[in-house]
């Protein structure tokens, strides 16, 4: 039997496929998101990849910001359970979830069964998520995939203040005007994202081990600064950006059993 989980962010979408609820026979990141043609080019690109047709599909599960207009699976779920389960598949141990998404920030809880027990999130700003890494890398001109190499050289971090977007774009041209170095504006960037997701996880408590989840996992420099904030080691599996649609396609596994 296969299940599938897709799970369309703002930014990419990502899909994944079991057989038996075990066997993981294909995944697929693409970087394109929500209103774009990226969740049809990664359905069928995985079901191409496995050797698989749509009838071949038991039970398909949608999750994520997109997920509302999404309409070749058979449920919608939240990407809190999916990425609860995609992390307890990846990372066993986690008991504690970061996940820093396009348009929000989430800390989770999850069981030893990786079962969702609480969480809190940030969707009202665009601070402390990957929409202000986005913006932050276009005034620096910078591609968002180089910040984190660049933040490793930094010798001297430059305090990025502001908590708004708006006014730390400000904050970092004025940084650039002062002749401040790119990659110690970088570092003091990530110390920012990571400060403001900290203090959002530490109100339901960090207990580990903890994980990263979502795409901005990928980034060494925001995975570092934040695991200064919280002092604590952070896991960051290789597939921590198919976290979502692994857990959903885990979940359709559960359903139809």
């Amino acid at each position: 039997m296969y299940t599938m989980g897709v799970d369309i962010g703002s930014a990419s979408s990502k899909a994944a496929i079991f057989k038996d609820g075990k066997e993981l026979v294909s995944k697929l990141v693409i970087s394109l998101g929500t209103g774009t043609t990226g969740s049809q080019q990664v359905y069928h690109s995985a079901l191409q990849a496995a050797g698989l047709s749509r009838d071949d599909l038991d039970y398909t599960v949608v999750t994520g910001y997109g997920r509302m207009k999404f309409e070749q699976a058979d449920e919608q779920v939240s990407e809190l359970s999916c990425h609860a389960k995609g992390v307890h598949y990846l990372l066993p141990t986690a008991r504690s979830v970061i996940d820093i998404g396009g348009q929000d920030a989430k800390a989770l809880q999850i069981s030893s069964a990786g079962r969702l027990m609480n969480f809190v999130m940030n969707d009202k700003c665009a601070a402390g998520t990957g929409r202000f890494l986005e913006v932050m890398s276009r005034v620096l001109d910078v591609q968002i995939s180089e910040m984190g190499d660049l933040s490793e050289k930094s010798a001297r971090e430059v305090s990025i203040s502001s908590t708004c977007t708006v006014f730390a774009e400000s904050e970092v041209i004025s940084q650039l005007s002062s002749n401040e170095k790119v990659e110690d504006i970088v570092a003091g960037i990530h110390r920012s994202v990571a400060k403001r997701v900290a203090g959002m996880a530490l109100r339901i408590g960090c207990e580990p081990d903890v994980a990263m989840s979502g795409g901005v996992a990928l980034n060494r420099g925001i995975v570092s600064a934040m695991e200064k904030e919280l002092n604590t080691p952070i896991l960051v599996h290789p597939d921590c950006q198919l976290a979502g649609a692994i857990g959903a396609a885990l979940l359709a596994w559960e359903k139809i059993n």
